[in-house]
């Protein structure tokens, strides 16, 4: 049985469609075809239903399956254990979120540089869709704690957030006294049906009938919105801690939400990850204080 076969099996099993499957490991449909075909010749069984909506696993696609993710799993459990008798260096990759990763974190980066000058790293935007057993990023920072996987996770930091409105705003329009006025304002959130996880979807927690006049998917663009002056939105505590044109409403109102290193067991004995992921803890733990905002009575 070949290893290469196998490979392209768990990107279709993974992805559901050929299309997508192909699209992720960089190679033609045609190429992914012949790889799936070979291994199915190989075991003498069909590993999927091809429909108009893509693949799906036989039942001997779903036994294979679990066997070809425990060899994955061997390999690179190898591979990481070669890394890790070597020093902190090469490429890491970290996925974020944009709020965590843009607004925070980027602007930190050279502490890795000056702590491990042979270390390349590559921040990246946390996707609707992310794998860490694919290498899509050797560690990841997320919002809530996932739930499945062959993952190590380890709670980053908590942070708060509040509805926030620019000065230039409340001048125009007048400072709303109650959540219930909020109605008369132009609100800012999330695209609802880009909402990637439920811990995102906050807004509701402040007002139940919150319905937002513009909806942006990023953080970073709401919070560019709100300082622009746009409208009333809710922003990360710490992304507005040094900002002065902007202002807390109802200061007694907050959402907490918790940041959670995520790294898949196979790098468990990566040098260079253990190395970030306690490098990112020191980082965040010398900022706490402006990841929580406490609240006013």
């Amino acid at each position: 049985m070949n290893w290469d076969d196998l490979r392209y099996f768990l990107a279709v099993a993974r992805e559901g469609q050929m299309l997508g499957a192909a699209a992720r490991l960089g190679v033609s449909q045609a190429r992914l075809s012949r790889h799936v075909a070979a291994l199915e010749e190989a075991v003498g069984a069909r590993l999927f239903e091809r429909t108009t909506r893509g693949s799906t696993l036989t039942e001997d696609g779903g036994a294979l399956f679990e066997t070809a993710e425990r060899i994955e799993a061997e390999v690179l459990a190898g591979t990481a254990q070669m890394q890790g008798r070597n020093e902190v260096a090469g490429a890491i990759r970290i996925g974020a979120p944009d709020g965590f990763g843009s607004a925070f974190l980027a602007s930190r980066l050279g502490k890795f540089r000056e702590t491990y000058p042979d270390l390349r790293v590559q921040l990246v935007p946390v996707p609707r869709s992310f794998s860490l057993s694919e290498r899509e990023a050797d560690l990841a920072i997320m919002v809530g704690r996932p739930d499945k996987g062959r993952l190590r996770v380890r709670k980053l930091v908590d942070y708060s957030l509040g509805i926030y409105a620019s000065e230039d705003y409340l001048a125009r329009t007048g400072k709303p006294e109650t959540i219930e006025k909020l109605r008369s304002h132009t609100l800012i959130g999330y695209v609802d049906d880009l909402i990637y996880t439920p811990e995102l979807n906050y807004a509701l927690e402040f007002a139940r009938d919150w319905k937002s006049d513009i909806e942006v998917s990023t953080a970073i663009g709401q919070y560019e919105a709100v300082c622009a002056g746009v409208g009333v939105g809710i922003c990360h505590d710490f992304m507005v801690a040094a900002e002065p044109r902007l202002v807390r409403l109802f200061p007694d109102l907050s959402v907490t939400r918790s940041y959670w290193l995520v790294w898949h067991e196979n790098q468990a004995v990566a040098r260079r990850v253990q190395a970030v992921v306690k490098l990112l803890d020191e980082i965040v733990r010398e900022e706490h204080h402006i990841f929580m905002r406490p609240l006013q009575a």
